[in-house]
């Protein structure tokens, strides 16, 4: 079931939702303290875990995809590897068309296939609270946006697991804007200070092909849509109207239709994201176009030396 994020989480305080769901939020902390530890390993191949402890928008399928590319760019044979879930089909189209991937019910299968590949590295994209398999890198990324919201554990507010997980991973990864990096850079550092940082944006790749004269409608239904929207700012979309869905979405073709019929009303074009053009059946795509992104890392080469 898909469902929209509840705006408290994201507030910066936590308000009265917060304080009475935080009974069920120890709970999920007790449970991810008893869960199984590390036991599975895989000798025969490297495994970087790309996650998130943010539920949802925080860029680890861009940085997994990028980490695949720019991996086998250096002639080191790697894949990306997505458990099978019915509703995130887009982000498996989206990986499966930039780089390799395998995706399955369970993570170990998935791997065991990759080392019967030949492949080098494996790329988790998300996995950090898979205590089960013991992996060499673990990346943990965060949207600079939103950064933990309220702070507090699911129900609560956004985070899978407390903040003070950090301790137990390599790497941080902020995606986005630099709004308030230095101050979070502070506060990781103070939790784990030999955990690296790194900082990568999101750079369009096919802005050319839009013609921002003229008036568009946009739509997504992503995890985190305020890149999005910063994106079409920065370049200098006339948004109209702006149409939000929850993450991963499946939309209804009379969802589309209306759309389009909004967009014709008001003489406009649509514009969306990547992902959600892979969402939507071929034969409701015609007269809408999507951005394409690529993620560019800050300090890229000392980020590729150290995970490989």
């Amino acid at each position: 079931m898909i469902i929209k994020k509840p705006k408290f989480w994201d507030q910066t305080k936590p308000n009265i939702f917060a304080y009475l769901l935080t009974p069920l939020s120890k709970i999920v902390t007790f449970y991810n303290f008893i869960r199984k530890k590390e036991t599975l390993e895989f000798p025969n191949i490297k495994i970087i875990c790309v996650g998130n402890i943010y539920i949802g928008g925080t860029g680890k399928t861009p940085l997994s995809i990028k980490i695949s590319e720019l991996l086998n760019s250096k002639g080191i044979k790697t894949t990306v590897i997505k458990k099978y879930y019915s509703e995130q089909k887009d982000e498996q189209l989206l990986i499966n068309s930039r780089t390799n991937l395998i995706s399955k019910k369970y993570r170990k299968d998935c791997a065991n296939e990759a080392i019967n590949k030949n492949f080098k590295y494996a790329v988790f994209d998300d996995g950090l609270q898979d205590k089960s398999i013991k992996y060499n890198y673990k990346i943990c990324c965060f949207s600079s946006n939103n950064w933990i919201g309220n702070g507090y554990v699911i129900p609560a507010g956004p985070l899978r697991e407390k903040i003070s997980s950090l301790k137990n991973f390599d790497i941080v990864f902020l995606n986005g804007p630099d709004i308030n990096n230095a101050e979070i850079k502070e506060k990781i550092l103070k939790l784990n200070s030999k955990i690296k940082i790194f900082e990568g944006y999101y750079k369009p790749e096919n802005i050319n092909k839009f013609d921002v004269s003229k008036n568009y409608i946009a739509f997504s239904g992503i995890g985190n849509p305020d890149n999005f929207h910063l994106t079409l700012k920065e370049n200098k979309f006339k948004i109209i109207k702006y149409f939000s869905f929850p993450d991963h979405y499946n939309y209804k073709k009379y969802e589309i239709d209306n759309i389009k019929k909004f967009a014709t009303k008001n003489n406009s074009k649509i514009v969306t994201t990547e992902k959600d053009y892979l969402r939507i059946n071929k034969e409701l795509r015609n007269n809408i176009d999507y951005i394409k992104i690529d993620l560019e890392i800050n300090n890229k080469s000392a980020f590729l030396d150290l995970i490989s």
